[in-house]
């Protein structure tokens, strides 16, 4: 299939597609015109691609994981190599720092508006507790 099939079978516009392939994460074969041509396992690879790097990792290490998934035509899953649970791990502690730094800021602008509820409006201070 050509990147415009690729494209509608994932979702992943075909600029996205190309750049992944210029970081090297999918190589697609080329045809005798130039064209790229991806195969069926394309269409999970580039899913699972995309929804690592929705979850916060880089394409980096992304790269860094692929040569670690198993069944890569219909679910891709990681399997024993011994970077991924690192690179894992790592991501999972920028997240969780995410995590506090967005509900402290979520507890200040919380308490900005609990500053600005009139004292008799109890119901809506509660709601933001």
């Amino acid at each position: 299939m050509r990147i415009g099939e690729l494209s509608e079978q994932t979702g992943i516009s075909q600029r996205m597609l190309r750049y992944y392939e210029q970081e090297g994460l999918l190589e697609p074969e080329r045809s005798n015109a130039g064209y790229r041509i991806y195969n069926r396992s394309s269409i999970a690879l580039a899913r699972h691609i995309r929804n690592l790097n929705e979850a916060g990792m880089t394409l980096k290490n992304i790269k860094i994981l692929l040569p670690c998934l198993s069944d890569k035509e219909t679910h891709p899953q990681f399997v024993g190599c011994s970077e991924v649970k690192a690179v894992l791990q790592k991501e999972l502690e920028k997240l969780d720092v995410k995590l506090r730094e967005l509900n402290n800021s979520r507890n200040a602008v919380a308490g900005f508006l609990y500053d600005l509820i009139p004292e008799q409006d109890e119901s809506s201070q509660a709601n933001l507790r």
